[in-house]
């Protein structure tokens, strides 16, 4: 089944950086949108940042100013470019490829979730 790749988490101080990876596999020719989600812990998964076919992007506002969504067409690779860091951005992150762009997440996804990748941000 089709399922991306989540990599760059780790333990970092308040106000520190991170780069989230995502090697996007399969379905991405046929998608309007790839997105970055979290959900932290007795949480439900929220979506954080998107990316559409046009490039223009759109963000939570609990991110918004501190991290900045990108791709690498060529190696198809979704990056989350992390600034500022604070500890309630402590979840697990994920990223999918989808059909529409609602609100600040990429919904009707292609394929399962990813394993994700942790972050965890200590004051």
């Amino acid at each position: 089944q089709v399922q991306p790749v989540e990599s760059g988490g780790g333990s970092v101080q308040a106000g520190g950086s991170l780069r989230l990876s995502c090697a996007l596999s399969g379905y991405t020719a046929n998608s309007y949108c790839r997105g970055w989600y979290r959900q932290a812990p007795g949480k439900k998964r929220e979506g954080i940042a998107n990316l559409e076919n046009d490039g223009r992007t759109t963000y939570a506002d609990s991110v918004k100013g501190r991290f900045t969504i990108s791709q690498d067409n060529v190696k198809n690779t979704l990056y989350l470019q992390m600034n500022s860091l604070k500890p309630d951005d402590t979840a697990m992150y994920y990223c999918a490829t989808g059909r529409v762009v609602v609100g600040s997440s990429c919904e009707m996804r292609f394929g399962a979730w990813g394993q994700g990748t942790q972050v965890i941000v200590s004051s």
